[in-house]
């Protein structure tokens, strides 16, 4: 094949061994066994990446700062990352005395902020690392674009992933472990695109590092990598994907966990909440229900559809022209497959890894798109995003309610500052990440929380997990009863402690 560049064709001819002539996007590395000539990265990406880190880090800060963050999630990783700080695996009081988080989910990736956690040790040290990592995924997406199709095909592109709601969720919900994946994915998934097959694999590799799942991912990266011809590449990469799912999920996990095994099986269909079977234990009604979830299950009930409708609409649905678009096909199958009603919509950051999948297989398909539809495309792509805007939090950027704070805000932290440092603390679950940088903190009213903390903080207004208003106060009243005096009482936020 002649040595093209992306500034002068779209598309070159490709003999096939057998049959006619067909059209594929030109891929000169691959062929010509060298680098693809890549521009320096245009200043309006750097630009565009800076302004989706400020409005990101802007809404996550506020929500922290007016109390809207929560135990169950931030608390939870701002104490692994505390751990790894200090030295130590991650441990979460949060999820149970002495809890090894490594038994829940095996995500090693997150001692990476912990030199960052040690020079200034906040929540908001996670916060900004989340903004700075979703932000970096346009980085490449744009770039790609640009290179293969335009400036202004690149700009939508740009704007529809910054303001993509399954980004925008993540950044309204805490922190979570899957912001490292999708800047991973965006710079894997480009490079693919670009068949630069090597550095897809190499960045795609890290993912067995975020999440558990992630390996199926990476597994279905290297079936693509095959495809595209690096045979032996690829099937590397498709087997150490699986494999790494199997043993993190059977061997490494279990080891670390508690019960002995992996604490997600009873989210399978036909196991039942709460069992903790493993598959295949069911019994034939088991089966038959989920051979019902892997077929009809996987569109219905209408969330599982609308969730569909809503990560493809952004590109036009032009992304599943592209064979890219498998790759989010792992994250889709187990969360829709599930019987976990939470993993079926928009909610929450679930959808964070397939923002960067679908925009990536956006801009592969738009390579393929003739360039006299093209403008339509974009318009539908930057109408749909414009019309999902307001309904993902970072809508909150233009509502004045973001940059006020509440009186009774600056009374919790009156309240939260007579805690001395180093000390056992039970609260309830929006005040907790207020404590967990200095404290060992558990959830007030958890059950399996370590008894008898010295201190107890709960706001009686907040309708918070796991108690009810009137469990709050039975929690409360028994406390006293126990030994307990009241430090402060303000504004329904109650501050107790152990005498």
């Amino acid at each position: 094949m002649p040595a093209t560049s992306p500034a002068d064709h779209r598309y070159v001819t490709l003999p096939a061994q057998r049959g006619p002539h067909r059209w594929r996007p030109s891929f000169p590395a691959v062929s010509a066994g060298r680098e693809v000539p890549r521009a320096a990265c245009p200043r309006w990406v750097w630009g565009m990446a800076g302004l989706l880190f400020a409005a990101y880090a802007a809404v996550s800060v506020r929500l922290h700062e007016r109390l809207l963050s929560s135990g169950y999630d931030l608390g939870i990783f701002e104490q692994a990352v505390r751990s790894y700080a200090h030295l130590h695996l991650p441990v979460s009081e949060l999820k149970g005395p002495g809890f090894q988080l490594l038994g829940d989910h095996f995500s090693p990736i997150l001692a990476t902020l912990a030199p960052f956690y040690r020079l200034w040790p906040s929540p908001l040290t996670l916060l900004l690392a989340q903004a700075g990592l979703l932000a970096a995924a346009v980085v490449p997406l744009a770039r790609w674009t640009e290179r293969a199709v335009g400036r202004g095909a690149a700009v939508v592109v740009a704007v529809a992933y910054g303001a993509s709601w399954g980004v925008a969720q993540t950044v309204g919900f805490d922190f979570h472990e899957v912001c490292f994946a999708v800047p991973l994915l965006a710079f894997s998934l480009t490079a693919l695109g670009e068949g630069r097959l090597r550095a897809a694999v190499a960045w795609a590799v890290p993912l067995l590092l975020v999440k558990e799942d992630l390996g199926l991912t990476l597994a279905v990266i290297g079936a693509l990598v095959t495809w595209k011809g690096a045979l032996r590449l690829g099937l590397l990469a498709a087997c150490v994907g699986l494999l790494g799912t199997v043993v993190e999920v059977l061997v490494v996990i279990p080891a670390f966990n508690a019960a002995g095994s992996f604490t997600y099986w009873d989210k399978l269909p036909g196991t039942g909440s709460g069992s903790g079977a493993t598959p295949g234990t069911g019994q034939g009604s088991g089966l038959v229900h989920l051979l019902y979830q892997v077929t009809i299950g996987m569109i219905t009930p209408d969330v599982k559809a609308m969730t569909l409708l809503t990560l493809l609409a952004p590109t036009a649905f032009l992304a599943l022209r592209s064979p890219l678009m498998c790759v989010a096909v792992p994250t889709l199958a187990w969360r829709f497959v599930s019987d976990n009603s939470m993993y079926w919509g928009t909610d929450f950051h679930y959808s964070a890894v397939l923002m960067p999948i679908v925009f990536a297989a956006f801009t592969d398909a738009l390579t393929r798109w003739p360039a006299a539809g093209m403008r339509h495309v974009l318009a539908v792509s930057g109408g749909v995003t414009a019309l999902l805007f307001p309904q993902a939090p970072l809508y909150q950027l233009v509502q004045r309610s973001t940059w006020s704070t509440p009186p009774r805000v600056a009374v919790a932290y009156r309240i939260l500052d007579k805690i001395p440092a180093a000390v056992t603390v039970a609260a309830t679950d929006h005040l907790v990440p207020q404590l967990t940088h200095r404290d060992t903190v558990t959830v007030f009213g958890f059950s399996g929380s370590r008894p008898n903390p010295e201190y107890i903080v709960a706001d009686m207004r907040v309708l918070d997990w796991p108690l009810t208003p009137s469990q709050k106060w039975q929690q409360i009243d028994a406390a006293r009863s126990h030994g307990y005096h009241t430090i402060a009482d303000q504004d329904g936020i109650i501050l107790l402690h152990r005498g």
